[in-house]
């Protein structure tokens, strides 16, 4: 019996020590989980002003901000949840000097996932500025990265692997902080993968795979599960990719929701998931804190944006660095364009918002950006031929507004920051093609009635004025289209080729047309002898010194060249090229009908004809049985 106390009493002491050593949490034990986040940051490495006088975002404040969160907090994760790239001059280092990592590492990011705009200069680009980060033998976080991986078919599979398990991207992670386990797993969604065209990459089935991290996570201890996904939320939950994940795959604590720049003032809880996002562009910084136990219970604690803007002082090493790297960017791209990164352009006395998104209307940055595309043409191109020229632009590539004030260099590329060139460096390259007079007009067509589906495919032009009425047929809303040099209207031949400008992307996307619109509007963009072009590469737009004249660099130029006197007042508002009518007047409505107009016509009269029959019929058949009765 003696021998017996004895080696209860030992068990009890040893049970009491353990309940107190680290991961070893007694059964129902509380405790509390804090995360730091951010997502969409997209090279916003300095501040950025709002158009009030005021500015927001800037690396220097956000670190400042996070050295508070952590006092508070001194076991808070930091995580991030993707397209961490694209956005500023800062991301022309992006393949040489990797950045957009080291700047992180520097600030104590534990771990992102990567997004669609990571593959901006395709996967050889992201491949080597995962070698340039390691090179740099920084800090850096972790990456993650599940169900996104090079494609066998890509001819650079081995390269990009090579580079990413030199830099150690893995599916997912443990990681011990204030004696918690957690798993961490990195995730691309489904929209962010169609936005990565040129990243050479293949996703995989996100459920699946989220389901396959949870599980290996679970098995390897980990007690608290985040997953970092640039999918994002959507106002109709059907298209929100993370509420649908977290509905379908238990076992996720938290999600950290990227991609599409929502900023939720309030986490979203769906089953036993929370997810969260603090908006785009270093504008806040997210903080979660949640208390939970073993059996999987969790209380919201606290969670806060704090806004990263004037009112948050600066780190000093931070500041630092960012501005070496603005002397990098000076030293290596900018050089051999002659502009200065902060050099003033010219100024502005009102200000040029970027397009409402689904908003069919008329731009004046839109405009602007096209206008500055001809001068390009007319003013930059080496050797350009003496021909109509019409210039496009697009809502999706107009990434920033241009607000009341001085203009500089870093603003014009901010405007137009996407994309790479055929010269390997960043910004998308003035391209050429010809279309037909027909074609011309059906591409009118895509801003009229394509728009509705696909908001980003708004345009804006120069050279031509057209007219089109949103409540009119699908395909056939344009009801007028000329060209328009400023001073007089030309009518446009529907066999005659004319020449159109835009940026890369914009004129690859010309070719999906078909697609986008059913089959029922085709455009094929040809050289100037009407042949198709399957290569864009030998259609770049060069100066002088052959150099790629960049959609920024055109805008950039542009702007300079109206000197102190300030950007025109034509820029105030728009200026009408495009006249958008929502009329419901029938004569409106009608005019110039197309086949498809035509056809639908003839099935609606069809349509009417028929139920009028057989109304008629039961009506005279009732009568008939009610008389013989």
């Amino acid at each position: 019996m003696k021998r017996f106390r004895a080696v209860a009493a030992v068990l009890l002491v040893l049970l009491c020590v353990a309940a107190f050593l680290p991961g070893a949490a007694a059964e129902g034990e509380i405790r509390e989980t804090t995360v730091l986040f951010t997502h969409d940051l997209h090279s916003h490495f300095l501040p950025q002003g709002d158009g009030t006088g005021k500015e927001t975002g800037g690396y220097a404040r956000l670190m400042t901000a996070l050295k508070e969160e952590r006092q508070a907090h001194p076991n808070a994760l930091t995580l991030d949840g993707g397209d961490f790239s694209i956005g500023s001059l800062i991301q022309t280092l992006y393949t040489t000097q990797a950045a957009e990592l080291r700047t992180m590492g520097a600030m104590g990011y534990d771990a992102a996932t990567v997004g669609n705009h990571e593959f901006d200069h395709g996967g050889m680009g992201f491949a080597r500025m995962l070698a340039a980060a390691v090179t740099s033998g920084d800090k850096l976080p972790a990456l993650l990265m599940a169900n996104y991986k090079p494609s066998a078919d890509n001819p650079d599979q081995l390269d990009i692997q090579r580079s990413m398990a030199a830099y150690g991207v893995q599916d997912y992670m443990l990681l011990e902080r204030g004696g918690v386990t957690y798993g961490i797993f990195g995730l691309m969604g489904e929209d962010s993968h169609d936005c990565a065209p040129t990243s050479g990459f293949t996703l995989g089935d996100r459920v699946e795979h989220a389901r396959r991290c949870v599980e290996a996570l679970e098995k390897q201890g980990a007690e608290f599960i985040i997953c970092l996904s640039h999918s994002g939320t959507n106002e109709t939950v059907k298209k929100s990719e993370d509420e649908q994940l977290a509905k379908k795959v238990e076992g996720i604590d938290l999600i950290v929701s990227g991609h599409t720049h929502t900023t939720l003032a309030e986490p979203i809880l769906v089953e036993d998931t929370y997810i969260v996002s603090a908006g785009p562009y270093c504008q806040n910084l997210g903080s979660i804190t949640l208390r939970w136990d073993d059996s999987g219970e969790k209380e919201l604690v606290d969670y806060h944006l704090m806004p990263i803007d004037q009112t948050i002082s600066e780190d000093q090493d931070i500041s630092l660095m960012v501005e070496d790297w603005k002397r990098q960017v000076g030293g290596i791209y900018l050089a051999r364009y002659g502009f200065g990164y902060d050099e003033v352009l010219t100024t502005a006395g009102f200000d040029l918002p970027t397009p409402t998104s689904g908003v069919q209307e008329g731009n004046a940055l839109g405009e602007l950006v096209a206008d500055a595309y001809l001068w390009a043409v007319e003013n930059l191109e080496a050797d350009s031929p003496d021909v109509e020229t019409v210039t496009v632009s697009a809502a999706g590539v107009l990434r920033a507004p241009l607000y009341a004030g001085d203009l500089t260099v870093s603003q014009a590329f901010d405007v137009l920051s996407m994309g790479v060139g055929t010269d390997g460096t960043s910004g998308y390259p003035l391209v050429s093609c010809y279309l037909t007079g027909k074609e011309l007009k059906a591409v009118a067509e895509v801003d009229a009635s394509v728009t509705p589906l696909m908001p980003p495919a708004q345009l804006y032009m120069a050279g031509i004025q057209y007219s089109f009425n949103t409540n009119r047929m699908f395909f056939n809303r344009v009801t007028e289209a000329q060209l328009f040099n400023g001073l007089v209207d030309t009518k446009i031949e529907n066999d005659k080729l004319y020449r159109v400008v835009s940026g890369m992307y914009s004129a690859q996307m010309l070719g999906t047309v078909k697609e986008k619109s059913f089959g029922l509007l085709s455009i094929t963009p040809k050289d100037e002898n009407g042949t198709p072009i399957t290569d864009f590469s030998t259609r770049v737009l060069r100066d002088k010194n052959g150099n790629e004249i960049k959609e920024w660099y055109a805008l950039a130029a542009y702007l300079e060249h109206f000197g102190p006197d300030g950007l025109s007042d034509l820029y105030a508002s728009s200026d009408g090229r495009k006249e958008v009518s929502h009329s419901l007047n029938p004569i409106e409505l009608l005019k110039h009908p197309n086949w498809i107009t035509l056809v639908t016509l003839l099935v609606i009269i069809l349509v009417v004809t028929l139920v009028v029959v057989l109304v008629r019929r039961f009506v005279f058949g009732k009568r008939r049985r009610y008389r013989g009765w």
